[in-house]
């Protein structure tokens, strides 16, 4: 006996406009920067329903600022005034591309609550909600940024670059945590859990952080330790934090670290977002 299905039942469901655009990832870039914002705007509503997301970015500057400064201070540089041209930037770029760490995780966390299979749903580009979370996030390198800043000048840090080369120095910083946070994305996107998004990263950046000259002079280090200092790319973005506070010029290292972002965000930005539809 041979059923025939009625016209009825093998009509395939109409698709909407959203949904169709949505398999076809037909966004156009105006669309994609709306679809981001809002997304980012997302971000700052979770920022401001839980505040305590921010305590690594508003206690890590002060503790570290005030640690390093007292601690170190004299025995490097023979007396705090002298230290502070030196340590202060390295405070900075250190602890704003560590709160960057936090960007993986938060996306991972989100994933496994279930928060982006609810986006993936929706018409809209497929890197927004990924870009959005990491535009929302620089807002906590802001804060780190202005408190870092504020513990300098309040220890009498006077950088002679004036607010000028401040100002450039504090958004080369926040955009390179930016590119650098594509990074940690990436592993929050391709990890099983939060707390090894966390390990993953710290792995990964502890070591670039303290061997970048960040917290001291190489000088003394041994000739194959200034070797993988040189090659650090983190040392470029405390040397052009350096040169632009203490100076005002925005050098070859500024150049450099910027080159660098960049390449981070062309390369890890593709890949963050096909692991990312990947899990759909």
């Amino acid at each position: 006996m041979t059923t025939t299905l009625s016209p009825k039942a093998t009509t395939a469901s109409p698709i909407t406009p959203g949904v169709q655009r949505t398999l076809k990832n037909r966004v156009s870039v105006p669309e994609t920067i709306s679809h981001t914002l809002t997304m980012a705007y997302r971000g700052l509503l979770k920022i401001r329903r839980t505040p305590e997301q921010l305590f690594d970015v508003t206690l890590q500057p002060i503790i570290f600022t005030v640690m390093f400064v007292y601690i170190f201070g004299g025995a490097i540089s023979g007396d705090i005034p002298s230290y502070l041209p030196i340590i202060i930037p390295g405070i900075l770029v250190q602890t704003v591309i560590t709160g960057s760490i936090v960007t993986g995780v938060q996306l991972r966390e989100d994933m496994d609550k279930g928060v982006f299979d609810r986006f993936r749903s929706l018409p809209i580009a497929r890197i927004a909600p990924l870009s959005g979370a990491l535009l929302a996030d620089t807002l906590r390198y802001a804060i780190a940024t202005t408190i870092t800043l504020g513990m300098g000048f309040l220890m009498g840090f006077r950088p002679e670059g004036g607010f000028g080369g401040v100002l450039v120095a504090a958004l080369l910083v926040i955009a390179c945590s930016w590119g650098l946070s594509w990074i940690f994305a990436f592993f929050g996107v391709i990890a099983r859990t939060a707390s090894s998004v966390q390990g993953i990263s710290m792995l990964v950046l502890f070591p670039l952080t303290f061997l970048s000259g960040a917290f001291a002079p190489t000088d003394t280090m041994p000739d194959w330790l200034q070797t993988v200092v040189a090659y650090n790319p983190v040392t470029h973005l405390v040397d052009a934090t350096r040169e632009l506070m203490n100076t005002g010029v925005f050098g070859a290292d500024a150049w450099l670290t910027l080159l660098g972002a960049a390449v981070i965000v062309a390369i890890f930005a593709p890949l963050t977002v096909k692991a990312y539809m990947r899990k759909a």
